[in-house]
């Protein structure tokens, strides 16, 4: 099974909504854990890879790679 790769600013879309009614993210942070900021409220949270992976549903949008 491909594992999808993430990277920093990547928006996603996760499968629970949050409280303030979005399922937007941004990722702020990657590494064992991931840290995501709510599109809809601005609220930060730290979330491990496992729970991670397993709560993302899509890649909503994708920064452009700079040119190596």
């Amino acid at each position: 099974m491909d594992k999808t790769q993430y990277h920093l600013n990547d928006v996603v879309e996760l499968k629970k909504q949050h409280p303030c009614g979005s399922k937007i993210w941004v990722i702020t942070r990657t590494g064992i854990d991931f840290a995501l900021r709510c599109q809809g409220c601005g609220h930060r949270v730290m979330i491990s890879r496992k729970d991670f992976e397993r709560a993302v549903k899509r890649v909503v949008e994708s920064p452009p790679m700079p040119p190596s």
